[in-house]
């Protein structure tokens, strides 16, 4: 009876805040529950993961620098998803958007810095559409499932950007696969940087200026998909193609759109990598952000105002479980990847296994309050 709910009559916070922290408590208590098998003391891991997150300055800046790059690429699968488009390829195009920053920083850096670094922003953001349109033109006009393509991509980028770091721009001076240092005035100010000028002892921290430019994707998303017309018809042509196209609306050149946009999003990763934490670009710099950004997405109902709080819980996890991990000798680094694992899978795969009950009863008790 529960699944026949009148959608309509659901609250929005039902299905936007309710449903989703159900659905987070659950996974949590899953994980709580590993941690016991695994002979820790889940309560033990709360606290650690709290303090590891929170309990000191640097800690905070670590979380807000995961968070950063969490935010551009959950970003980038919503812009693709609201046009029914699942981009599984953020994490090649977050690394070609690395190599569109290298190439400004090292042809440019005889310009302004502040120039130098919207240059950096705008190659980032070419580099990463760049390579999201071609599975968007694929999946246009040839067809082609942009899901096997984006994934089919982020393996290309890799042996591309192996190639690249091994034979045609690595340093020459030393054997590792990276490239020379950018100039060191175009790297971003960091958090240790801020904290010296207004005297404030703060040791290493990879947070950087990045995160204001991550606050303005989120702003960027919310009023392009909701303010715009290319906003408007992304999303009709999510919820229905034939309608899309009685409208006069061309499900061809917004899917191309979605993902160019969807890919420059990813890209922009880039910026905050190599100008702000690793200054050349690195092999495997992307570490999985791509990845984690679909689950922050999912978490976030693809909504700017959601995907933030889910990057943050990301950013605390990555963060507070690298302190569970030194403190805990049972508890591995692959341990926390079955946690993030659990948190996907209760917030995409089984996101609606509740739903329909949670929904149900909220909807009675307002009916009862009503009738009272």
């Amino acid at each position: 009876m529960s699944a026949l709910v009148d959608k309509s009559k659901v609250p929005w916070w039902v299905s936007n805040l309710i449903v989703p922290l159900v659905n987070l408590v659950l996974a949590l208590l899953v994980s709580g529950l590993f941690i016991f098998i695994a002979g820790e003391n889940p309560i033990q891991a709360v606290q650690l993961i709290i303090y590891g997150s929170f309990g000191y300055i640097e800690g905070f800046a670590y979380t807000l620098y995961y968070t950063t790059n969490f935010i551009f690429t959950g970003l980038a699968f919503a812009v693709a998803f609201h046009c029914r488009l699942f981009n599984i390829g953020g994490e090649g195009q977050a690394y070609l958007g690395g190599l569109g920053v290298f190439f400004v920083a090292i042809n440019f850096s005889f310009l302004p810095v502040p120039i130098v670094w919207l240059l950096a922003v705008i190659g980032a953001a070419l580099f990463g559409a760049a390579w999201a349109f071609i599975p968007g033109y694929l999946q246009a006009k040839r067809g082609s499932h942009v899901v096997i393509t984006t994934i089919m991509f982020n393996f290309i980028a890799s042996s591309l950007m192996v190639f690249l770091l091994v034979d045609v721009i690595r340093d020459t001076n030393q054997m590792g696969p990276h490239t020379v240092v950018v100039a060191k005035e175009l790297w971003f100010p960091t958090f240790k940087d801020f904290g010296q000028f207004i005297g404030l002892k703060i040791r290493y921290s990879p947070l950087n200026i990045s995160f204001l430019l991550a606050i303005a994707a989120l702003f960027f998303v919310w009023f392009l998909i909701w303010k715009t017309k290319w906003g408007y018809e992304m999303r009709a042509v999510g919820h229905s193609t034939k309608a899309a196209v009685y409208a006069g609306i061309s499900p061809h050149r917004n899917i191309i759109i979605a993902m160019l946009i969807s890919g420059a999003l990813a890209g922009l990763l880039g910026i905050n990598e190599i100008l702000g934490v690793h200054h050349k670009v690195i092999a495997g710099f992307p570490a999985g952000y791509g990845f984690t950004g679909i689950a922050v997405a999912l978490m976030g109902r693809n909504h700017p105002i959601g995907i933030f709080p889910a990057a943050f819980l990301f950013g605390i996890l990555y963060q507070g479980g690298s302190e569970v991990t030194f403190d805990m000798p049972n508890i591995t680094r692959y341990m926390f990847v079955a946690v993030q694992g659990v948190i996907i899978l209760f917030s995409g795969a089984l996101e609606n296994l509740f739903r329909p009950q949670i929904e149900s009863f909220f909807v009675k008790r307002l009916n009862t309050v009503q009738t009272v």
